[in-house]
C-alpha cells in the first residue's frame, strides 16, 4: 500500500505549476503522481530511507517531483547548483557522499555514484515502505558556501521546514499565496522555501521564471497581469534591473512583494512600493540556518529606511554584547526560532559556534527598541553578499594561493550598483613569478561557477597587514583602491 504524501506536500494537491521559460504546466494531481511514481523508483535503492540525494537540476517542474519523491521515500535532498563546476561538484560530492545524483542531462563522469534520471526511469511494482523518516530527522541540505573549500551544507530537519512553511502562511495568508511567481533559482532558499514550497503547501499555483535576465524583468509585468500574480518575491539586484526595463503592472493583482536575500536600501524600497501600486512591499529579513524568512517590515507599517528588519515571524531575537544577551540594546543579532537548522552537515565544530543554547548567532549587527523592531547596522562577518549569492573571501583566498605563480591573495567585498557587492582580490606574485591577470583569470574559470567570479584582480607587490601581522580586508580594499584612482 502506498503511503500518503509527507505533511509539507498535502497543499501542493490542490496548486498547479507552470514553468514559465518551457511553456509547460503540471496540475496538483499530475504533480502527486509523478512525486509517487519517482518515489516507487527510489524505494528500490539500498540506503534510500536516511540517505542523501543529491539533485543536480533545479528551475523546473521535474525538480519538484524529484524533491518531493525523496520526501516520500524517506531520504534527504541536498540540492546542489547545476552550474557547479566539474571541481567544485567533486569537492561537495565527497562532503555528502549521496546515495544518487539526480540529474536531468548533465554528465559527471569523475565519480562513480550512480546517475539517475528519474524522468526516463519507468520503475513498476513494489510498494513503497511505510513511513521512513520522523520530524527531527533531516529532510533537505543546501550549500551556502565552501564549494570551493571546506564545504558548509545547512542541514534542515522536516519539523523546522513545517514550522517555517507554517509561520510564512500565517504571515502572509493564504489568499496572497494563491497565485506566486517566482524568479529565482530553487537550489536556493530564498527561492525554494520562500518563494515555492511556502505557496505549495498553501495549496498555490506557481509560475517559475528564474534565470530570465533582463528579457526575463522587461516582461514582468506583463508576466504579473496575463497570470493574475498576487505574491512574488526577489533580491535587491534583480529589483534594481526590473525597474529600469518593466512596465508598472496594469492590473491590480499583485498583493505582497518580498525583497530579500541582501541589504536593501530604503530608496530602493521606496520604488519598488511605487511600482507595486499598493501591494504591501516587505524587507524580508531571513538566513539559510533559519530556514528562509524570520521576520521582515512592511511598506504598510512602516517607513522604508535603511537597514529596518521590523519584527520576528515566530521566535525570538536578542542582542549580544559584551555585557550579554539582552531583548534590548545593540549587538550581534542572535535568534531563537522552531526553523532553526540542525547543524551544518558533517562540520560539528562550525555548528558550535553558531548555535549555543538554543540561540542562533547571525554574525550580522543590530539593533532592538522598545517595539521589538530590528534593524541592522552591519556584518560582523567578511562575507561577501552578491545579489543574494553569498561569497566567502577565505575561500577565495586559499584557492588562488594554490596558483603556481600566486604566492598570497586576499579577496574582498567592492560595493556595485547592481548587485550589491562584488568581488575583487589582491594578489602577490610567487617569487621568481609573474601574473598574468588573463591566464588567472581563465584559471579561475575552470574552478568556479561564473556568477562567483571577481570583477577585478589587483596585483600588489605585497598585502597591508596590520601591527599584529594580520590582513584586515577593508584596509587591503582601500589600499587597492588608492593605487587603481577607484
Amino acid at each position: 500500500m502506498t503511503r500518503p504524501l509527507p505533511l509539507p506536500l498535502v497543499g501542493a494537491l490542490r496548486g498547479n505549476i507552470h514553468d514559465l521559460n518551457a511553456d509547460r504546466r503540471w496540475t496538483g494531481e499530475e504533480l502527486t503522481q509523478e512525486t509517487l511514481r519517482r518515489a516507487r523508483s527510489l524505494s528500490q535503492i539500498d540506503g534510500t530511507q536516511g540517505g542523501v540525494f543529491a539533485v543536480l537540476h533545479a528551475n523546473s517542474l521535474e525538480f519538484f517531483a524529484d524533491l518531493f519523491a525523496i520526501w516520500q521515500a524517506g531520504g534527504v535532498a541536498a540540492c546542489l547548483n547545476p552550474g557547479l563546476t566539474d571541481e567544485e561538484l567533486r569537492n561537495v560530492l565527497a562532503h555528502i557522499t549521496p546515495v544518487a545524483i539526480l540529474t536531468a542531462e548533465r554528465d559527471v563522469p569523475f565519480t562513480e555514484i550512480p546517475l539517475m534520471n528519474l524522468s526516463r526511469d519507468r520503475a513498476k511494482g513494489r510498494d513503497m515502505p511505510g513511513m521512513a523518516a520522523g520530524l527531527d530527522d533531516p529532510a533537505l541540505v543546501l550549500f551556502t558556501s565552501g564549494t570551493t573549500g571546506d564545504p558548509k551544507g545547512v542541514t534542515l530537519t522536516h519539523r523546522a521546514l513545517l514550522a517555517r512553511l507554517a509561520l510564512n502562511r500565517a504571515e502572509i495568508g493564504a489568499n496572497v499565496l494563491s497565485r506566486s511567481l517566482s524568479v529565482l533559482p530553487t537550489h536556493f532558499g530564498h527561492g525554494l522555501i520562500g518563494n515555492a514550497l511556502t505557496p505549495l503547501s498553501a495549496g498555490g499555483s506557481l509560475w517559475l521564471m528564474p534565470d530570465a535576465g533582463l528579457a526575463g524583468a522587461a516582461r514582468l509585468s506583463q508576466i504579473i497581469d496575463t497570470n493574475a500574480i498576487s505574491f512574488m518575491s526577489s533580491v535587491p539586484s534583480y529589483w534594481k534591473m526590473a525597474l529600469r526595463v518593466s512596465d508598472v503592472p496594469a492590473q491590480d493583482t499583485l498583493k505582497r512583494v518580498h525583497i530579500g536575500s541582501a541589504p536593501l536600501s530604503g530608496d530602493l524600497w521606496t520604488e519598488i512600493a511605487n511600482w507595486a501600486q499598493g501591494a504591501a512591499c516587505v524587507n524580508a529579513y531571513g538566513i539559510t540556518e533559519t530556514s528562509n524568512w524570520i521576520g521582515g517590515a512592511s511598506s504598510t507599517e512602516f517607513t522604508p529606511e535603511d537597514g529596518l528588519i521590523g519584527r520576528l515571524w515566530g521566535g525570538h531575537a536578542a542582542v549580544r554584547s559584551e555585557a550579554g544577551v539582552a531583548s534590548q540594546g545593540e549587538g550581534e543579532i542572535m535568534i531563537q526560532s522552531p526553523s532553526l537548522m540542525a547543524g551544518y552537515l558533517g562540520r560539528p565544530d562550525l555548528t558550535q559556534e553558531v548555535l549555543e543554547g538554543g540561540w542562533y548567532a547571525t554574525g550580522d549587527l543590530g539593533t532592538i527598541d522598545a517595539h521589538g523592531v530590528l534593524r541592522m547596522t552591519g556584518r560582523a562577518k567578511h562575507m561577501i553578499n552578491r545579489g543574494g549569492m553569498k561569497i566567502y573571501p577565505e575561500e577565495f583566498d586559499l584557492l588562488l594561493e594554490r596558483h603556481p605563480n600566486v604566492v598570497e591573495a586576499c579577496a574582498f567585498a567592492t560595493p556595485d550598483p547592481i548587485s550589491g557587492e562584488a568581488m575583487e582580490i589582491a594578489l602577490v606574485a610567487a617569487a621568481g613569478q609573474k601574473i598574468d591577470q588573463s591566464a588567472v583569470m581563465a584559471w579561475l574559470k575552470d574552478q568556479v561557477r561564473q556568477e562567483a567570479m571577481p570583477a577585478r584582480l589587483h596585483v600588489l607587490d605585497t598585502i597591508p597587514k596590520t601591527s599584529r601581522g594580520k590582513i584586515n580586508r577593508a584596509d587591503v580594499a582601500a589600499h587597492c583602491a588608492a593605487q587603481t584612482g577607484g
